[in-house]
């Protein structure tokens, strides 16, 4: 039995098979080429090697998207044939509660195999994934802690250990280290483009607009080129862009970079409605034409209900191309999700992803209060339906604008106060707090 770059066992694989299989790790670590085509292409020189078809299976499930799970289980379905070691069957095991929606139970497993095997590397991205799916920022950190002592510079893709946490790093608001632990996985391997992705969540975090436009335009040959991530790190950049109130520029970047390929991959359909709706509560004039684009792109998924976190954007395209229709269907699926036993999205949905929504859409009827104590209620809990710090940011936004149209300049002056803690020199916050008006002390 050959093993693989960490010295683990793996069945079925002949060398070139092996070689393939580490071509895609590698790809799928970057998140640069085409990691699936080559796990396929591992498949097709090895029909038998067990962990390039739970490589594939993985990959599939990772997007979070309903259309790759069948193709997921029937990768799943050959790896369990073909195993023939604990570690691959705890494989199979965890991506099979994933691909049935038990995402606890699959984060569990990927830790069963790590306690044992702490240089399986793809057990521990796909863990990591799950992490930042659930919203669990201790173990977007711990996880990654609890390998590093198996780990050194010598080890391939040691780079991706490191970029994994220094995200970690950055949820718990560790942003020293996550900066300086983010700079040296990219120096390890400049094509990481999660490292650098943690990079700018930690300079967008502290406010640090300058530092961010300049970290993600020197850096861009390394990140943008034939890489998955290339949509979220131009959406990182732009945010820099929107604190600058640079609105035509943004424009343009969503235009070009965000929408010029009108991707049907959720992540960057995330993505476009996230920022789509940053502009809308900035009074921004978007167009009809990218409302309609957009929710155009989202309608396929509007019955899948697989993760609250995509149904939520979604919906936000519905309510800005005005598709009343589909607004209703997605909240629905919503509702439907929220009672769905032994489904992890089940407490996703009903303690954020529904509430969320019922905020979003009395926000567009223009229902400020009822927006307010929607948000009121969830914000403090929203890390539970996933996604980072950055992303949930878009509920504090949409709670600050509502205040402001409601006009409670009390609450509108307490939440900017918490803002410029964390973002002194946000133009946004600052342009809020005197609309609230000065409050001095008794």
């Amino acid at each position: 039995m050959l093993k693989d770059h960490a010295g683990q066992a793996v069945s079925g694989a002949d060398t070139s098979a092996l070689a393939l299989y580490e071509t895609a790790l590698g790809q799928f670590h970057c998140y640069t080429g085409n990691p699936l085509d080559t796990a396929e292409a591992a498949i097709a020189a090895a029909p038998d090697f067990a962990m390039a078809h739970l490589l594939r299976a993985h990959l599939y499930l990772s997007g979070m998207e309903a259309p790759g799970i069948a193709p997921a289980l029937a990768s799943i379905q050959a790896a369990r044939s073909l195993a023939r070691t604990e570690r691959e069957t705890l494989h199979a095991v965890a991506a099979e509660a994933w691909a049935a929606g038990r995402f606890d139970a699959a984060s569990e497993r990927f830790d069963d195999i790590l306690i044992n095997h702490p240089r399986d590397s793809l057990a521990l991205q796909m863990g990591h994934l799950l992490d930042y799916y659930r919203g669990d920022a201790r173990n977007l950190r711990d996880r990654v802690l609890r390998v590093l002592p198996a780990w050194g510079g010598a080890l391939p893709h040691y780079h991706a250990v490191l970029g994994m946490l220094a995200f970690g790093l950055e949820e718990t608001a560790d942003y020293g280290a996550a900066e300086s632990t983010g700079r040296r996985a990219c120096d390890l391997n400049p094509r990481d483009a999660w490292a650098h992705h943690a990079v700018l969540h930690v300079m967008e975090m502290q406010g640090r607009v300058e530092d961010g436009i300049r970290w993600a335009n020197v850096r861009e040959p390394y990140w943008a080129p034939d890489n998955m991530m290339a949509i979220h790190n131009w959406w990182h950049l732009m945010l820099y862009h929107l604190d600058r109130d640079d609105h035509a520029r943004v424009l343009r970047m969503y235009d070009s970079q965000v929408r010029g390929s009108q991707s049907t991959v959720m992540l960057d359909m995330i993505d476009a409605s996230a920022m789509l709706w940053r502009l809308h509560l900035r009074g921004v004039e978007i167009g009809a034409a990218r409302w309609a684009e957009l929710a155009g792109a989202w309608a396929s998924t509007v019955d899948d209900g697989i993760y609250a976190f995509n149904d939520v954007h979604g919906l936000i395209a519905y309510l800005g191309a005005g598709r009343q229709d589909l607004v209703e269907r997605q909240m629905e699926t919503l509702r439907r999700s929220a009672t769905r036993p032994n489904f992890s999205n089940a407490a996703m949905t009903a303690q954020v992803g529904l509430p969320v929504a019922e905020a979003l859409v009395a926000f567009h009827a223009g229902q400020y209060a009822d927006c307010i104590t929607c948000l009121r209620a969830v914000r403090t809990i929203a890390n539970r339906f996933g996604g980072s710090h950055a992303q949930r940011d878009l509920l504090d936004l949409t709670l600050i604008e509502a205040s402001r149209r409601v006009q409670d300049h009390n609450l509108l002056h307490a939440l900017t106060a918490e803002r410029l803690h964390a973002k002194p020199g946000s133009p946004l916050a600052l342009r809020y707090r005197t609309i609230a008006g000065a409050r001095t002390a008794a």
